[in-house]
């Protein structure tokens, strides 16, 4: 698990190799990621928006930027959780991700930028 915490908000991340949804010979390598947010502060945020920066090893970075996760823009009030998944695919079956996410402390309306923690994809078939 990777995590990381800003302004009491805490996310963690679980990579896993879909090998189902994965085609080596056609270099496909899918990743999928589990998200937790946990609001460990005193007030409610909602998550407006992402940013991702992706990293293919041989194939270099790519950004993408979106409205919510997973067609949602959650309210998480104090000592709630908010649990969703969603998936990546690397050309090399090597790589990593990071970002942000974009959130309003609804108490001020201050835009607040939540650090996604950097994690690692590595396509166990590879090492096989």
């Amino acid at each position: 698990m990777f995590s990381s915490t800003t302004f009491d908000i805490k996310v963690s991340v679980v990579p896993e190799y879909d090998y189902k949804n994965s085609f080596p010979s056609e270099n496909r390598f899918v990743f999928r990621y589990n998200i937790t947010i946990e609001n460990l502060s005193e007030f409610p945020i909602k998550l407006n928006k992402r940013r991702w920066l992706i990293y293919d090893v041989g194939f270099g970075f790519t950004e993408v930027m979106g409205d919510g996760v997973i067609g949602l823009t959650p309210e998480i009030l104090p000592g709630e959780t908010f649990k969703y998944f969603s998936n990546v695919a690397l050309s090399s079956g090597v790589g990593n991700m990071s970002g942000i996410y974009f959130c309003t402390h609804l108490l001020t309306n201050d835009e607040l930028q939540i650090e996604i923690p950097k994690f690692n994809l590595v396509a166990e078939v590879l090492s096989n």
